[in-house]
């Protein structure tokens, strides 16, 4: 009689408990489907971070080093290759006062490309993604006659990628390239060494005068092809993610 007295009494307190709690809110069980949306990434190692790792080893799988390593400098900065005159008409003017028969024997060499960090910032409306592309090179003017090199040049040049998320005549949604250029000052060109005798200042000055007019748009020209096949190759689930955040226009990328 004692245990079924006892049992009433604790469903009586225990319906009474309910009643004066029913209005609160149940406890959320974590491993139940919500139907809200995402939280944002909130360090590097999220979206952003994934985003921009796979578009920095797409470039580099893709052959970024070997484009920027066999860029056809020379054969645009020869004498009539382009330029008005070329590079090689300006330098061998100098060079030939110190070192005579230069003529045409000047070579200039591409190399240690390098892909530096890459950049992503996202657009006040939160609708497009700016991507900058730091790469960095060293050039190398040679000539066999003296068997050594006239100039050794470290250039940096950043190329801006605008990615975007648009809608196909499938309705389907995809990353496409926008606008793709060369950031506008970014181009640094800096003296690492130089051949002793020579007028290392005139050849300088001659060399990065027609670097600033011909480099930059032959780079855009060869790696802006390149993003255009990166962003066609990422990860289907990855492109999911971030179109999605650009077309609710989400800021997903963490301003430091």
């Amino acid at each position: 009689m004692f245990q079924t007295g006892g049992l009433i009494v604790f469903y009586g307190l225990l319906a009474q408990t309910v009643a004066q709690f029913g209005g609160l809110p149940v406890p959320l069980d974590q491993t139940l489907p919500l139907n809200v949306n995402p939280a944002l990434p909130l360090s590097p190692t999220g979206l952003a971070g994934s985003l921009t790792n796979a578009l920095s080893n797409g470039l580099l799988s893709g052959g970024l080093l070997g484009i920027l390593e066999n860029l056809p400098l020379l054969d645009i900065l020869k004498p009539g290759g382009g330029t008005s005159g070329g590079l090689l008409g300006g330098l061998l003017g100098k060079v030939t006062s110190v070192i005579p028969g230069l003529n045409n024997i000047i070579d200039i060499k591409v190399t240690d490309p390098q892909l530096l960090e890459l950049g992503l910032v996202q657009s006040p409306d939160g609708h497009r993604l700016y991507v900058t592309i730091p790469l960095g090179i060293k050039l190398q003017v040679n000539t066999p006659l003296v068997g050594a090199s006239l100039l050794r040049l470290a250039v940096k040049l950043d190329i801006t990628a605008e990615i975007l998320a648009v809608r196909d005549k499938q309705e389907r949604i995809h990353l496409v390239l926008g606008d793709c250029t060369h950031s506008p000052g970014s181009l640094q060109i800096s003296l690492l060494d130089g051949l002793g005798p020579l007028p290392i200042q005139g050849l300088l000055d001659s060399y990065t005068g027609i670097l600033n007019k011909v480099l930059p748009e032959l780079v855009q020209g060869n790696v802006c092809p390149l993003v255009n096949e990166v962003l066609s190759g990422l990860d289907i689930t990855l492109v999911h993610d971030t179109v999605n955040m650009l077309i609710h226009g989400l800021q997903f990328i963490i301003k430091v």
